[in-house]
């Protein structure tokens, strides 16, 4: 089979849970449908938007399949967040069986088990040995950073494909291009500033905001392809304000907050991110308010 291309809106999908903690597949449904509907170019269940480290490989393996009943052709990179190189294979695996096209694999983020470039190294290569399906680097644990360099060294283990820069904002994506040039795929995971990453040559994003405005990043990638480039312009300006309001600690559930605003039920997050400040609550809902997105 051939491999999919990986580029554009790859937008993040939530896991929407019952107040009891279990897996509310018709919820998954939704939002899959919604996803697709607003035309994003792949989904990526597991990720930190979707609490994957919270996210058991059975419920991976059941979104994943969710997706793949909905839409046989949409490419599916399957979020993989495990302390341990055994755990990350075992998700691999299961993704892979389930019908992922890809994995995005963040680093080992626990602090007593976080390695050295050389543990990453044999990291990636086990799982890339195992599971043998494409590779996106999730890069976004503070204390196990993949720096640019040690991307490009990265790059050389077979099914490496890319990296999602997340740590360290726009100048950190900025120095991964730099150093990398064309060699591996840079997906945006800047939500403030998407377009400005898709000016500097991003291959697409894989960021929480898509999934909270998925038509709108659609049309903004749309406008940089097409050199429209002051309306996507506009449309980072437009969504600037209300990223600011959810990021931070617990953004899974800003984001799950965020999208109830916006008449999608976005069901329960899994404990213990079990509580969003009344300040906060408010800080969003102003924020989409004067941006006008609701009444």
């Amino acid at each position: 089979m051939a491999e999919k291309k990986l580029y554009g809106i790859i937008a993040p999908l939530i896991t929407p849970f019952t107040k009891d903690g279990e897996l509310d597949e018709a919820l998954v449904e939704k939002e899959i449908k919604f996803l697709l509907k607003a035309g994003v170019h792949g989904i990526s269940p597991g990720g930190s938007t979707g609490e994957g480290a919270a996210v058991t490989d059975e419920e991976l393996v059941r979104m994943i399949k969710l997706i793949r009943s909905i839409d046989r052709d949409i490419p599916i990179v399957a979020g993989i967040i495990r302390n341990s190189t055994r755990a990350a294979v075992q998700g691999a695996l299961a993704a892979k069986a389930a019908g992922a096209d890809a994995l995005m694999v963040t680093p080992v983020s626990y602090n007593v088990l976080v390695p050295d470039d050389e543990g990453n190294y044999s990291f990636y290569e086990a799982v890339s040995k195992a599971a043998d399906l494409p590779i996106v680097i999730y890069n976004v644990v503070p204390q196990n950073t993949i720096s640019a360099r040690l991307f490009s060294r990265l790059l050389n283990i077979e099914n490496v494909i890319g990296i999602k820069q997340s740590c360290g904002g726009i100048m950190a994506f900025y120095e991964m291009k730099m150093v990398n040039g064309s060699r591996g795929k840079i997906f945006s995971a800047t939500d403030d500033m998407l377009y400005s990453t898709f000016e500097l040559g991003a291959d697409g994003a894989i960021s929480a905001i898509l999934t909270v405005f998925p038509q709108i990043c659609v049309e903004m990638w749309n406008d940089v392809q097409n050199k429209n480039n002051a309306h996507a312009l506009e449309l980072q300006n437009r969504m600037y304000a209300t990223w600011q309001a959810i990021a931070g600690n617990q953004f899974p559930i800003r984001i799950k907050h965020a999208l109830r605003l916006l008449g999608r039920n976005p069901g329960y997050p899994r404990s213990p991110i079990t509580h969003i400040a009344e300040q906060d609550q408010k800080k969003i809902e102003t924020s989409l308010r004067e941006a006008g997105f609701i009444q």
